[in-house]
C-alpha cells in the first residue's frame, strides 16, 4: 500500500525524511504489510495479519493496494499452511493495516464481513480492545468497525495485559503494552532456545523510525511512544534481539545498537526476511 510520507514521518521535515524512503509525485510512500510466522511442535503462530483483502475497490485506490489477492494466504500455502493451521493469531493492535488479514478477500455481492483462522485464538491487548469498541473519533478510521464484536462472539478471543506471558512448546512470549501510538498495544518479545525477536508493531514501523524522536502523525502520544521506545532499544540492544518491523518493504528486521559517539540509537544488520 502507500500513505503520505508527511503523516508517516509525523514532525519530521521532507528534507530529513526522502533520505530514508524515496516519495512520489503525491508525495505517497511505500508501506510493507508483514506478518511473521513461528512454528512449534504444536503450534502455529502468527504474528498479525497485515492489511488482507477486506477492502471494497474504492477504499483500495485510496491506499493504492494494487493486489485483490488474499497475500498471507499465499504467504502460507508458500508454507504449506492455511489459514486454518493457524493456533494463534497475536495482534499488537486493532488497526486495520495489522489486523484486516483477519477478514475473507472482499467479494462483489457480500454485505458483511466473515473471520478466517477457525481454529485459532486470537491474541491482543485489553486496553486496545476497549479502544477499537469505542475509538476516539481521530482515530475511529483506523478500526474495523465490528471486528472487535466478531472477535469476541468467536469464544477464541484472549485479552492480555502489560507483562502478561505466553508459553507455547518451546518459545515463551512476554507482552509488553506501549501507549504510545495507540493505547495499549502490545509489543511481543519473543524468546526461543536460540533467538530473541522483539515483535514491534506501529513502534517501529520500520529501520527510520529507530531514531528516537522520529514518530508518525498517526500517533496518539508521541512524546510517550519516544519514551517507551528508548526503554525497548535498550532491551533489544542488551539482549542481541531482533527487532520485527511490520512496514517496511525492504527490510524485515534487523539488530539495534547505540552508537556512543553520537548517542543514538542505530539498526544493524538489516535483513529482507527473517527465516531463523
Amino acid at each position: 500500500m502507500k500513505l503520505d510520507g508527511g503523516s508517516m514521518f509525523g514532525n519530521a521535515p521532507k528534507a530529513l525524511w526522502e533520505r530514508w524512503m524515496s516519495p512520489d509525485a503525491r508525495n505517497m510512500i511505500p508501506i510493507g504489510s508483514t506478518a511473521l510466522l513461528a512454528v512449534t511442535q504444536n503450534n502455529c503462530v502468527l504474528f498479525e495479519t497485515g492489511a488482507g483483502a477486506y477492502l471494497p475497490p474504492d477504499m483500495k485506490k485510496r491506499f493504492q493496494i494494487n493486489n485483490d489477492r488474499h497475500v498471507l494466504l499465499d504467504s502460507l500455502a508458500q508454507n504449506n499452511l492455511t489459514h486454518e493451521d493457524i493456533t494463534h493469531v497475536i495482534l499488537s493492535h486493532l488497526h486495520f493495516d495489522h489486523a484486516g488479514g483477519l477478514l475473507k478477500a472482499w467479494e462483489q455481492g457480500r454485505d458483511h464481513y466473515e473471520l478466517l483462522f477457525p481454529n485459532a485464538r486470537f491474541i491482543t491487548g485489553q486496553a486496545n480492545f476497549e479502544r477499537s469498541v469505542s475509538p476516539h473519533v481521530r482515530d475511529r478510521a483506523s478500526f474495523i468497525p465490528g471486528l472487535a464484536q466478531m472477535l469476541e462472539k468467536t469464544g477464541r478471543l484472549v485479552l492480555v495485559e502489560d507483562k502478561s506471558t505466553l508459553t507455547l512448546d518451546n518459545i515463551e512470549i512476554e507482552f509488553i503494552e506501549s501507549c504510545g501510538h495507540t493505547p495499549g498495544m502490545m509489543l511481543s518479545w519473543i524468546k526461543s532456545q536460540t533467538h530473541t525477536i522483539c515483535f514491534a508493531g506501529d513502534a517501529a514501523p520500520g529501520p527510520a523510525w529507530v531514531n528516537l524522536p522520529i514518530t508518525m502523525g498517526y500517533d496518539r502520544f508521541p512524546e510517550l511512544l519516544v519514551d517507551e521506545k528508548k526503554h525497548v532499544f535498550h532491551r533489544i540492544c542488551s539482549e542481541n534481539a531482533w527487532i520485527f518491523y511490520p512496514h517496511d518493504i525492504n527490510c524485515a528486521a534487523s539488530k539495534i545498537i547505540f552508537d556512543e559517539s553520537l548517542k543514538r540509537f542505530k539498526p544493524c544488520d538489516p535483513v529482507k526476511d527473517l527465516s531463523i
